[in-house]
């Protein structure tokens, strides 16, 4: 049985890094989740409680504020138990109110297809992050607890699943608000029960290794340890090595065997500013071979979680590939707490306008992806799209005035358009890339400088869709084409209702077709306008719906005698 710490003990580990506590609020959070929660118990046939407990750790050990922490005490009861959302609003304030009623509405949707369950589940997260970003942090501690217990579930459909959804959708989440120890921790405990024989692979190959070159990380240190000191640089060294699940996805992204890896072994250097990252990286390029292309500067070009470091691989002592990363001890934090970092100290009314610009910023892919939504009919194929774009390398590119901008690895000069806006991605004309005209199919590299050239009357082309590579390029350029193609067969249906009409001698218009939009379950004249050009409503249905008591048998006939007429006066 799970050991459960006391509400003590949690008050102490937050107090710790949180001098301001409330320590009253995590106190009434923790017994009202324990006494609600009851005789509950879980698969391991532990209490209940004892999950929401595990997650308020987690976010604990995250160094998150308290309204997280209670949210995550909380995140349960309106679901599992008696405790209504007006209860907690009452009882904790409208803030933990709206955190608890965020992570509560990301429950499990039944009455749809599986694929359809985890893609509306993706969009209702997205949604609820949109507003508080805290919501999905909550959501991965208690994904991660999840996880960390998922041996204990007897459905092995059910295990594979919630793997699938934490290592596609999940994980890459953490990676992007920075939670890295969250994200490596879901893609191993993925791997394992995904794909356990590979795994046990790599495991095998690096205890092998460990084996062969025993000590080597201390001794590799010992060594980087007096070339720093002999040059004076104040320093902390950390050595490890790199975890199963990314050895392999190395493996497979360049196509080369466990021993050819150069970066199984990392060691990271924190130094006190961001001077002395350059200084140190000086020191350390004059003492030992880089290997070609595997320098990143992340300090000048963050990516877009706020991660800041120097990367590059060396061929080190004791002639052993090896990653270095340098960084001062605020990108550490950064890099260690992800967003969580952002909320230590929070001071809501002392933000300046610069630093909320920042974070609006950093969260502007929350914001592309909350559109996607809405300009897509499936909340599937968002997911399909967006799971393809978390997986990818990163490239930096810029504006002329110096904006920087993240796209995925293998983006166009086509994609850049798209990011710094849909309409100068839809009016595109012609585009330069460091200061020469490209095609719009480039493919961007680091540090490509990126001019737009625009026109009012330029539209997308469907050839465009073959080369675009991002979500949001691809959405945009779909939902123009598909807009064009709407107004066009609106107007040809509209066209086809009043001849059709008119032939008959009857009268049409807006007003009369909005009374019909009820019977064809339509939201517009126009959306009903388009079926008829596509041939999915017919024109005697909308007559049938309008004119319900017009016999058309008998309106063909009278037509029919006035033609005899007309022929035996030789009129016609």
């Amino acid at each position: 049985m799970t050991q459960m710490i006391s509400s003590h003990d949690l008050i102490s580990k937050i107090r710790s890094y949180h001098p301001n506590l409330d320590e009253a609020l995590i106190h009434k959070a923790y017994i009202l989740s324990k006494t609600a929660h009851g005789n509950q118990k879980r698969h391991s046939g532990d209490p209940y409680f004892s999950h929401p407990l595990a997650v308020a750790e987690i976010l604990a050990d995250l160094k998150l504020d308290q309204e997280s922490i209670v949210t995550a005490l909380l995140h349960d009861v309106v679901e599992d138990t008696g405790i209504t959302l007006e209860e907690i609003e009452k009882d904790f304030g409208e803030e933990i109110a709206r955190l608890v009623d965020g992570v509560t509405k990301l429950g499990k949707i039944e009455s749809v297809p599986s694929n359809e369950r985890v893609a509306e589940d993706f969009r209702k997260l997205a949604l609820a992050m949109s507003e508080d970003i805290r919501v999905l942090v909550v959501k991965l501690a208690d994904r991660l607890h999840n996880m960390r217990t998922l041996f204990y579930v007897p459905s092995k459909e059910k295990k594979i699943a919630k793997a699938k959804e934490s290592l596609d959708i999940y994980a890459p989440l953490a990676g992007r608000i920075g939670l890295s120890k969250i994200k490596d921790e879901l893609q191993e405990l993925s791997f394992e029960i995904l794909d356990p024989e590979t795994k046990n692979y790599v495991v095998d190959q690096l205890n092998e290794l460990r084996e062969k070159n025993k000590n080597l990380i201390e001794k590799i240190t010992d060594d980087l340890n007096e070339l720093l000191k002999s040059e004076n640089v104040e320093y902390e060294i950390f050595g490890r090595e790199k975890s199963p699940y990314s050895i392999w996805m190395k493996m497979k992204k360049q196509n080369v065997g466990f021993h050819n890896l150069h970066d199984i072994m990392a060691f990271r250097i924190i130094v006190k500013n961001i001077g002395e990252c350059y200084r140190t990286l000086g020191i350390i390029n004059s003492c030992y071979n880089m290997i070609p292309s595997t320098f990143k500067d992340y300090i000048s070009t963050p990516k877009e979680n706020g991660y800041q470091s120097l990367h590059l691989a060396i061929l080190g002592p004791f002639n052993k590939k090896i990653e270095i990363q340098i960084r001062d001890k605020k990108m550490h934090e950064i890099s260690e707490l992800g967003v969580a970092a952002h909320w230590r100290y929070k001071e809501k009314s002392s933000k300046s306008a610069a630093k909320i610009n920042a974070e609006n910023e950093q969260y502007r892919w929350v914001r592309e992806l909350i559109s996607l939504f809405k300009n897509s009919e499936t909340a599937s194929d968002v997911l399909k799209q967006h799971k393809l774009s978390m997986h990818k390398d990163e490239v930096f590119c810029f504006t002329p005035n110096g904006d920087i901008f993240n796209l995925p690895f293998g983006a166009t000069v086509l994609d850049f358009a798209y990011a710094i806006h849909s309409e100068v991605g839809n009016n595109c004309v012609s585009v330069k890339a460091n200061g020469a005209i490209v095609p719009l199919r480039q493919r961007l590299e680091n540090g490509d400088q990126v001019e737009i050239t625009t026109a009012k009357n330029a539209k997308p082309s469907t050839n465009w869709l073959q080369f675009a590579v991002t979500s949001k390029a691809k959405y945009a350029i779909k939902n123009f084409i598909k807009s064009e193609k709407f107004d066009e067969y609106s107007s040809l249906g509209r066209a086809i209702l009043n001849k059709f009409f008119a032939s008959k001698n009857l009268e049409l218009s807006e007003k009369i077709l909005e009374k019909t939009l009820l019977v064809f379950h339509k939201k517009t004249v126009a959306d009903l306008c388009v079926k008829v050009a596509e041939g999915l409503i017919s024109r005697q249905d909308v007559l049938k719906a309008i004119y319900p008591d017009f016999d058309n048998s008998l309106f063909n006939g009278y037509l029919k005698i006035i033609i005899e007429d007309l022929k035996s006066f030789e009129i016609i």
